[in-house]
Parts: C-alpha cells; structure tokens; sequence
C-alpha cells in the first residue's frame, strides 16, 4: 500500500503533523491550511489529520510569485568518504554555520520568518551538465537568531509527497527549541509537489485504482497486468527524461547539494515514514555531513519491498481485527451486528466482490478494492474508527457513499481531480525496488500476503502488479548502514499498522548507531504523542553530543 502526512493533538494543546506510512503502506493526501494562528485540516490521513503536500499543500499562498532560482549546481560531498575523519566543530554551538546564501535559492519572503525559493540539481548526479531538475523549497527561519545552530531539512514520507509544507506549516509541528534554533527547510524531492518536472501520469485515479485490487480469477488478476501496464506506459511516455533519475539515492543526493548550497560543512535532518528511508540512504551515503538525524515509522531496511509489504499487511490486519473487536464488544458501535462484527464484515466484503455498489455513474463503482481502501486508510489512528464504523453500517445497507468518500479522502480526491502523488510514489517506489521480477513471480507469493493478512492482505496485489510491469529497469540499492554518521535516533510506536514497531527495530539495529524511541501508541508515527518523544528528540536534535539510551521506553 502506499503513504501520506498525519498530525495529533498532544495534551499540551499543541498540534503535530508528521508523514504517515513508509514507502510501502495505505496511501492518502491531506490538506491543511495554516493561517491566522489556527490549524485548519480537511481530510483525515489515516490516522491523524495531516498536510496535504504537493501543489494543493501551496493553494494558500498560490497568489506568491515564485521566483526562478539561478542555475546552481553546488559541488557535493563525495559519496560514502568513510576516510573522512569528521569535522571537530560543536554541533549546537550558536551559529556554528552561516545563513543559507540567498542567491544560492533566490530566497523570497512568503510572510514574516517564511521564505520560498528554489535550487537546480543535476538531473543524474553521475552526469552533471546532462540537464537539471529545479527544487522547490521552503523556508522557516529561526525564531532566536542569535542562538541559530544551523538549518534542519525535513521530509514528510511518501515517496511522492512534497516536503516544503512542512516548513510552511513548522509551528504546529516542531518543539519551540527546533523552532527557535534551526531554520526548518522541507523541500519537495525531485518529481514531486512543485518540484520541475513533476512527475504526472494519469488524469483518471478511478480507472486504475477503482479495480478489484485481490483478484480471485485469472481473468480479474490479468486485468491488473493490463491495467498496470497501461498506467506504467503513460508514466514513460509522459516523463521519459525524469523517470530513470527519480529515484531515492538520487533524491539523498539532491540533499547534499542542498546542504553546500547552504554553506553548512554539516546539516540536521528529521523525517518521518518513507523519510527514513531516504535520511538514511543519505547519512549512509555522506556521513560526514550529518550533525544529527531522527526518523520517526521506520521501514525495514534489512529485507526488499516485498516482503516490507507483507509486514505491512500484517500490521494493518492486526489493528483492523482490534477494531472489530472493539466493535464487537460495544453496542453503540454502528457496525456491532449483534456483537459479530467480524462475520459481518467478511459476508460484506465478500458479498462487494461479487456484487460491486455503484455510487455516481461517473465515479469508480465500489468495489472489493474501494472497500479495502478505505478499512486501511482508516487504520492509521483510532480517531478515524467511528467514520469506518458507519460507512461499513451504510455499506450493509446498500449505501456506499461513506466508503467511497473514505476512499476519496485517501487518493486525495477534490471532487474534479486528484493530486499527481500517487504517480510520484510508484515513479520512485518501482524504480527502487518493483519487489518481483514480474507478475508470475509476483503472484506465487500471493499465498504470504493471505496468510499474513486473511482479510486484507491480497488487497496488496494492486500495487505490487503495478510495479511488476514498470518499464523502467530498477536502480541500484543503497545499503543502509549509516557508518560514520554518528548516533541516529530512530522513533516507532507500539501499534503502528503502516511501519510495524519490529521493522522500526530493525532500522535502529541496521544502523551503525542507532538509538531507539518507542512510544506506546495506536497510530503511525511517534512525534507529538507525548511530552516523553518530543523531549527526547527534541533535546538530540539541539545537542546530538549528549549522552543517549540505546533504547528510550515513552508510556
């Protein structure tokens, strides 16, 4: 499945939005506007509410002219120099680096303490005078300039997000220690958000993702091919200069090229879901240039994308049986079904596979795909529970425009189009790891995903075919190690259906130093939960020297 943003109310008041999923988990857009000192988010991301990233994350501040930066193409670190002794400099000593050169971005002021700006990289790395790709970037600048450390890149997950409302929307998000010492810059990674070129495939999220995504005959399971070829060839014949160059390592070079630009010797990072991935890729890549790093629902970077999606759906099926449960055990729950919430729920899923409800004659008809959809969106956090439990009741009855709204609300849907993320995320996640060598290798391990979740696992079909039919041959895989890097906090939580707690695990162990972060929560991602995470992150980020658990336990 894919992913997207979430934020959560903490006790203190304050609001948090962090990404949902990894690479590899239910995918939806959010938007939220941050204006006026309130927090405005439409759509539910999963579990929490979250940030729309991309072009629509920008809709309140579209009236801004964006300036075009000068073609910069900043020299970079040399890749993985693990000779390299690290730099001796105090790394939360006040203005320990300068403040990033406004010509390097074309820096221009959106509103007080917010700039915008963009930056030209290589389009490959391998090849620089072969053509550029313009970063779009956004700036928060530090609240406490006088006691600046230096500047924070942030990453929302993804693949496919852009990251730049991050930084827009930095004040409900970050610690006021982040807020006042760092200036917090999330960019959109090379194919996404405002990026250019921006990766756009498809006009039509229906005709792909409206199917029956775990088909039970060769004639439903020969439609996926189909389908996914289609949607891969209009991938390639829409981006053929981009697509081979969109992928992770070449986006955690494009982090390095940021950070000369900057004119920092070392930079901070923090990332959530998918963004550990690529944070990770980077300090393993330029560990030299890593004064600190956190990521926050970590994939597992010790096995591929298949067998992470299998973990995945075992996630997601264990927080979906503990719905039901809930369900079951509670007579106001609008699904109860006389305390069978799960027989009524397999008779129903069943009952849609065979007999899909139309909704809107222009719109996808509500399939066994839509309703999957739409229990595994619900899934990133509890507060989504009562919404799920009455589309389901509505589904029951004949009706299925709750679920198909749920569904809506996970591709990002606005009532006329969607948000060209979802093309982004295959356009990375396929060319960094399709996850088989075809369908017919992808298919005989159909019988793990069944095992692993009997209820949603072969849902994962969809996505997966997709990427077994991607044109475009896979790129070489970074071994993410973090060698020399230094220590790299790593965040998971307890019940985290997208980046289960045991690949988060894996991560902090994977990683040369790593120390982990575990917060008893029902949801993906741990920032914001509580005073006891926010802390403890917070604290590193300032100062990466102090001493850290190897493992912090937050209740």
């Amino acid at each position: 499945m894919w992913s997207h943003t979430h934020a959560t109310e903490d006790t203190d008041g304050r609001t948090y939005f962090y990404d949902g999923v990894m690479r590899h988990r239910p995918f939806r857009l959010l938007a939220c506007l941050v204006a006026g000192g309130f927090i405005v988010a439409s759509c539910g991301d999963g579990v929490n509410e979250g940030i729309k990233e991309g072009r629509t994350t920008r809709s309140t501040i579209d009236s801004v002219p964006i300036d075009t930066a000068k073609t910069v193409l900043p020299e970079t670190t040399t890749a993985a120099s693990s000779t390299t002794e690290p730099e001796s400099t105090d790394p939360n000593s006040p203005d320990n680096t300068a403040p990033a050169d406004a010509s390097a971005f074309a820096w221009t002021e959106v509103e007080a303490g917010i700039d915008e700006g963009t930056l030209e990289v290589p389009l490959d790395h391998d090849n620089p005078s072969g053509g550029t790709i313009t970063l779009y970037l956004m700036r928060h600048r530090a609240a406490d300039p006088a006691n600046r450390i230096g500047s924070l890149l942030v990453n929302p997950g993804g693949p496919g997000y852009g990251g730049s409302g991050l930084a827009y929307s930095a004040d409900g998000i970050y610690g006021q220690d982040l807020l006042d010492r760092f200036d917090i810059i999330g960019w959109d990674p090379r194919g996404t958000g405002l990026s250019l070129p921006a990766i756009d495939c498809v006009d039509d999220y229906d005709r792909y993702f409206g199917l029956d995504s775990s088909p039970d005959t060769p004639e439903e399971r020969q439609a996926l091919i189909d389908i996914g070829t289609e949607f891969g060839k209009n991938c390639l014949r829409k981006n053929t200069d981009v697509l081979p160059f969109i992928n992770t390592e070449s986006s955690a070079r494009d982090m390095d090229s940021i950070r000369t630009a900057l004119g920092e010797k070392k930079i901070s990072y923090f990332g959530f879901s998918y963004g550990s991935e690529l944070g990770t890729t980077w300090a393993t890549l330029f560990p030299d240039t890593v004064r600190a790093a956190v990521v926050d629902g970590a994939v597992d970077p010790t096995v591929g994308y298949l067998e992470q999606n299998i973990q995945q759906a075992a996630g997601f099926e264990a927080t979906f049986a503990t719905f039901l449960a809930q369900c079951s055990a509670t007579p106001t729950c609008a699904f109860y079904n006389g305390g069978d919430a799960e027989g009524a729920y397999d008779a129903l899923s069943d009952d849609i596979d065979a007999n899909p409800i139309t909704v809107d004659p222009d719109r996808t008809d509500v399939t066994q795909g839509v309703l999957t959809t739409a229990v595994s969106g619900a899934m990133y956090d509890q507060g989504y529970w009562p919404q799920l439990e009455q589309a389901l009741a509505d589904l029951l009855g004949g009706d299925g425009q709750g679920v198909l709204d749920l569904y809506d609300d996970y591709f990002g849907y606005n009532g006329s189009g969607w948000d060209d993320s979802l093309e982004a995320y295959f356009a990375i996640g396929c060319l960094d790891d399709p996850g088989s060598t075809g369908p017919d290798d992808l298919y005989s391990h159909e019988a793990e995903f069944a095992a692993a979740a009997p209820r949603l696992g072969r849902g994962w079909m969809a996505e997966l075919t997709f990427c077994s039919v991607w044109p475009v041959p896979a790129a070489a895989i970074v071994n993410i190690t973090g060698r020399g890097a230094g220590p790299i906090v790593v965040v998971g939580t307890t019940g985290d259906p997208a980046t289960p707690l045991a690949s988060t695990r894996n991560m902090a162990k994977a990683l040369e130093d790593g120390h982990l972060v575990v917060v008893t929560a029902d949801q993906h991602t741990g920032y914001g939960v509580n005073a006891c995470v926010n802390n403890a992150v917070d604290r590193y980020l300032v100062d990466p020297a102090a001493p850290l658990d190897d493992e912090i336990i937050c209740n």
